[in-house]
């Protein structure tokens, strides 16, 4: 490993790429402490653990900007919350989403585009509602004495915050290492680790009087934790690779094809995606609900709809799913393959080219996916049912979700400098 990355050093270009990215993640750190003006920051600090079962996950996915109230308070979810829209409108719902979706590279970078004006419009909206929200949930100390004008200033300041950050993501992305806004999430719920440990440690371990159990308990966890990093790995890395033969062509003079080949199809082809969507979707009711605590439709909302609650665990699962399916079937069309086989001469040996083709590769994708899919729900909702078991504090149970995602990226962002290293003739992590 020691070689490996002395290797990575001696590639100019992906050291260069390496040292971009985690300079702007100094930025993000340090925009994650600069505060929004005309806010109170102490009102947060004294109601830290009220606020920490509403807010935990969107704080966790911010770096703590939130409970900072800085510029970056919002962090990503608003760009999160457009991409879902415009991928779903993408999908036949609007005739020139659906046209430019087709286009390849030049459509990507229309519905780019809209997807930014999309984050923008959101952030603002989101903003406006968390400023007077969080007023209202702090009986109005948070900003003492606000005005409209107030509002629209710090509704301002968010919104440019996570437009920044959106700009920061895509900089990683074209002239970093690694997917932009997904590592932004890693780097902010990496920033938490540390103050999640502590919270164990104070809750369960320093109050507590049973020195063995304490013991035995931060064995159980560490096991936990490592059985959950060894499977999301063996799931990450999986693989079917299905075999394609290509018919030889003769053009002209030259002979063409006649090799043998095969299409590696991955269990969970969707990363963490569906994960984040799904919480980013699940979490929004419960936070709009939370600033009109004294209606009745929000009282239910917040005692019904939190992932812990068995309403709010079913529709987790069922999201979670979904999206799995969703994101999978968009990244690899079943029907677009086929055609592109057919085109090229090469068929899976014993399936006729075409339309058999097209089934058979949609019933191996809808096999593998569900067992992704399932495995992504099983992770997400574990840490639920040990922390119940355990007696963990609610703000640190959405754990497993936290290690997927870091453990999702990780792997991504490492197999990016896996293939810079074997296109330069170095080996690897995984290649030895």
């Amino acid at each position: 490993m020691f070689k490996t990355l002395k290797n990575i050093w001696r590639v100019e270009d992906l050291r260069s790429r390496i040292l971009f990215t985690l300079l702007i993640l100094i930025v993000f750190r340090i925009g994650s402490f600069v505060p929004v003006p005309g806010v109170n920051k102490d009102v947060f600090t004294a109601t830290d653990q009220a606020g920490s079962e509403l807010f935990g996950l969107l704080n966790t996915f911010s770096g703590g900007a939130l409970y900072q109230f800085s510029i970056f308070a919002l962090g990503i979810v608003p760009y999160i919350t457009a991409s879902i829209i415009v991928q779903l409108l993408s999908m036949d719902v609007i005739p020139k989403l659906a046209e430019w979706a087709k286009q390849g590279e030049h459509g990507k970078k229309k519905l780019a585009q809209i997807t930014r004006y999309g984050t923008v419009i959101l952030a603002l909206i989101q903003a406006f509602g968390t400023s007077i929200g969080f007023n209202r949930l702090y009986n109005a100390e948070m900003i003492p004495g606000a005005t409209i004008a107030d509002y629209i200033l710090i509704a301002i300041v968010l919104t440019a915050g996570t437009s920044f950050l959106m700009w920061l993501g895509e900089q990683i992305t074209e002239r970093g290492i690694g997917n932009g806004i997904s590592i932004i999430i890693f780097a902010g719920i990496a920033a938490g680790i540390p103050r999640h440990i502590r919270t164990i440690v104070e809750s369960e371990f320093i109050q507590a009087d049973q020195i063995f159990l304490n013991i035995l308990k931060a064995i159980i966890i560490a096991l936990v934790i490592l059985l959950v990093v060894v499977g999301v790995i063996f799931i990450q890395q999986g693989i079917r690779k299905i075999p394609v033969q290509y018919a030889k062509r003769v053009v002209g003079n030259k002979m063409y094809g006649g090799q043998n080949t095969h299409i590696p199809m991955k269990i969970n082809a969707a990363g963490v995606i569906p994960v984040i969507f799904a919480v980013s979707l699940l979490q929004f009711p419960i936070i709009i609900a939370s600033f009109w605590a004294d209606k009745i439709w929000a009282q239910w909302v917040t005692t019904h709809l939190y992932y812990d609650k068995p309403l709010g665990m079913v529709l987790y699962i069922v999201m979670i799913i979904g999206f799995t399916f969703f994101y999978t079937f968009v990244q690899m069309n079943p029907q677009q393959m086929a055609d592109n086989m057919k085109k090229n001469g090469g068929y899976i040996p014993g399936i006729r080219p075409g339309k058999a083709t097209e089934t058979y590769l949609t019933r191996v994708m809808s096999r593998l996916t569900m067992t992704g899919a399932l495995f992504l729900a099983v992770i997400s909702v574990m840490p639920v049912f040990l922390g119940a078991l355990s007696g963990l504090p609610r703000s640190v149970q959405i754990g497993g979700t936290s290690l997927l995602i870091i453990i999702g990226v990780a792997l991504d962002t490492m197999k990016q400098i896996e293939s810079q290293l074997i296109k330069r003739h170095y080996k690897g992590f995984i290649n030895k």
